[in-house]
């Protein structure tokens, strides 16, 4: 359907729904303001009359009643929740009823089904839009639904019309019918020497003239007021005897006295819109019947209208009470609106925030549903805005959702490759190459996300018992040399107690040099028992040290008076800088190997016992990188002090 024939429909819409809230009360406060006029003009015609009394009730009041009853009718269901194929199969429904029924549930469907369609042109505009198409270039795509909703629209609205062409027909058939009473009243009465004969068909003419039906709104007043004239002239000219006058006032008061009692009766309903409804009709009645004696009839045409100013009252208070009540809907309904639009969808980071903002929606809906309807004109739109609200957050929510789950399904993934490695290398016998192997699964582990909850114990256990048994069976290996490991902490001792023999040695060169042999020595020993281990290394490492610092084997004094030389030489050149920089990378790249092997050593301290066999040979090239890391930085701080000399 092009944009054109979308905003026809939507024109054609809007002139078909003509009832609201505001309209209907709009009548009432002219039917109570009205209500009197015509009454108080018939006693005035009637003080002129001797014999007969015909107040005219006010047509805007007759009008107003039919309005009024229209608005009221509760709808048959909140089509405002409804989707489009649902209004369709309602509208089919409502388009099988006789079509004087169905006004306001077609207005109703009309404004659901609109509203619900402009949207998704919306929507399909915007998408088309996005595409990098021309605005221009725009046609919206045929939609199956509307094209049968505009059917329906169409069958309702020739039934309206052919409707209300046959209730013109029949007023204007009406109209016809009533001026011919009229005419043969007034040719009765034109005869003034057989009135007394014509009494009888007067009254048939009369009673004819009630059954005649409704006529044109423009012709009532007048069809009325030509034949009250015609009657007051037949009852003027009539010489009827005192017995049959007085009985038929006294039928006709018994009458009216019966209407204002039932008038009265109706302060008592409790549903105020049944009783304005049945003060219509008894209204209606009033008019039918005849005149009572002129001296009763003001102050029954007071009660009368006094119990009828009593039942409008109540009724205009009861669509104020209500019109006040739909704002405060409306009023909270709005807020409640608000309140779910203020939620940052862009905060809810983690599972438990959006569970919290979950449950606020869910209370908010709660609380939409406790309260009542809104003015007919916003509470679609209030919905329509609140619903939008609603399906924007489970959407982000599904969204979210769905990309953690795609992102959890990816560690585990990672985390099964991880397993299926470990295992692959669980019965390898090349233990150095195999433990650090997995000392960098265990790491990469460790950059791994979380996964499923369902699958984290699982996938845990599964790695982490590939990686115990490889240690597992790496310490069992190495059991088998217990009697070579005493052997060896033998060798190591004496190896330690050659260090501090050597330092003995006066000649300091071949001290150092003894030394240097040692420690290649001590490098070529087997393992140690592992409960002797700590305490033979520290030995160990306490004679080297001592070593280094009485020999002064770094060459840190030495290398320092060289380097500082060098330094000197390269004084006022581009050399300096470039020899800065390569000490600064040299620094980083020393920084960086220290911090892995620091983490490594934790990890071998907190994942696996069997671990701890390396421990000693990683605190040794740990100590080594430090003393590297310190000799870099007297270094640098060299070059920055001679630069600043200079």
């Amino acid at each position: 359907m092009e944009p054109r024939e979308m905003s026809e429909s939507m024109q054609e819409f809007e002139k078909d729904v003509t009832l609201n809230s505001e309209s209907a009360v709009n009548a009432e406060e002219t039917d109570v303001k009205n209500e009197v006029t015509p009454e108080v003009e018939s006693v005035q015609e009637e003080e002129k009359t001797l014999v007969e009394e015909a107040p005219i009730e006010p047509v805007a009041e007759v009008a107003a009643t039919d309005e009024v009853a229209a608005e009221d009718e509760p709808l048959a269901a909140n089509y405002a929740e409804m989707g489009k194929e649902q209004l369709v199969e309602a509208l089919e429904q409502i388009a099988q009823k006789p079509i004087e029924t169905v006004k306001g549930e077609v207005a109703a469907i009309k404004a659901a089904f609109f509203a619900i369609r402009k949207n998704e042109l919306a929507e399909e505009k915007a998408a088309f839009l996005e595409k990098g198409n021309e605005e221009a270039a725009f046609a919206p795509r045929d939609d199956e639904a509307e094209n049968r909703v505009k059917e329906l629209f169409a069958q309702l609205k020739e039934k309206r019309a052919e409707y209300n062409a046959a209730q013109e027909a029949a007023k204007a058939e009406n109209l016809e019918k009533k001026r011919n009473i009229i005419s043969q009243i007034e040719e009765i009465t034109s005869d003034p020497d057989n009135i007394n004969r014509q009494y009888s068909k007067v009254q048939q003419l009369q009673q004819d003239f009630k059954a005649v039906g409704a006529v044109p709104a423009p012709n009532e007043t007048e069809v009325w007021k030509s034949y009250q004239a015609a009657m007051e002239k037949f009852y003027d000219l009539l010489k009827i005897n005192k017995e049959l006058r007085d009985y038929d006032f006294k039928k006709n008061l018994e009458l009216k006295q019966q209407l204002c009692a039932d008038a009265e009766t109706l302060d008592e309903e409790t549903d105020i819109v049944a009783a304005f409804k049945k003060l219509q009709e008894l209204h209606a009645t009033w008019r039918e019947v005849g005149p009572v004696a002129k001296e009763l009839r003001e102050d029954l045409w007071a009660r009368f209208k006094n119990a009828s100013s009593a039942i409008n009252k109540k009724y205009q208070a009861f669509f104020e009470e209500r019109k006040a009540h739909e704002q405060e809907n409306a009023d909270a309904k709005m807020a409640l609106c608000e309140k779910i639009e203020a939620i940052n969808i862009d905060d809810l980071k983690s599972f438990a925030a959006w569970d919290n903002a979950t449950k606020a929606i869910k209370d908010l809906q709660e609380e939409w549903r406790k309260l009542g309807f809104a003015s007919r004109k916003v509470n679609a739109q209030l919905f329509a805005r609140f619903r939008q609200a609603c399906d924007a957050f489970f959407a982000k929510k599904a969204e979210y959702y769905k990309q953690y789950k795609e992102m959890m399904a990816a560690n585990l993934a990672k985390k099964n490759d991880l397993c299926e490695r470990a295992e692959a290398l669980k019965d390898s016998t090349e233990w150095r190459k195999a433990t650090d192997a997995f000392v960098a699964l265990q790491k990469e582990w460790k950059t791994v996300g979380p996964v499923a909850k369902k699958h984290s114990d699982a996938v845990w256990k599964r790695f982490i018992a590939a990686c115990d048994y490889f240690f597992e069976q790496k310490k069992k290996q190495f059991t088998d040399v217990h009697a070579v490991e005493h052997e060896n902490l033998k060798a190591k001792r004496a190896v330690i107690a050659d260090l501090r023999a050597a330092l003995e040695n006066e000649d300091t060169a071949a001290a150092a040099q003894s030394v240097r042999d040692l420690m290649g020595r001590w490098g070529e020993i087997g393992h140690v028992p592992f409960k002797e281990k700590d305490k033979i290394y520290a030995e160990y490492r306490a004679a080297v040290d001592e070593a280094y610092e009485k020999l002064d084997m770094k060459g840190t004094r030495a290398n320092m008076a060289n380097f500082e030389n060098a330094i000197s030489q390269m004084s006022g050149t581009d050399k300096v800088y470039h020899e800065r920089e390569r000490l600064v990378r040299a620094f980083e790249q020393k920084c960086n190997e220290l911090k892995t092997f620091e983490n490594n050593m934790g990890f071998f301290n907190a994942q696996s016992k069997s671990g701890n066999s390396l421990v000693k040979e990683m605190e040794r090239r740990i100590l080594k990188i430090k003393e590297e890391i310190a000799l870099l930085e007297q270094k640098i701080k060299l070059i920055d002090e001679k630069e600043t000399q200079g």
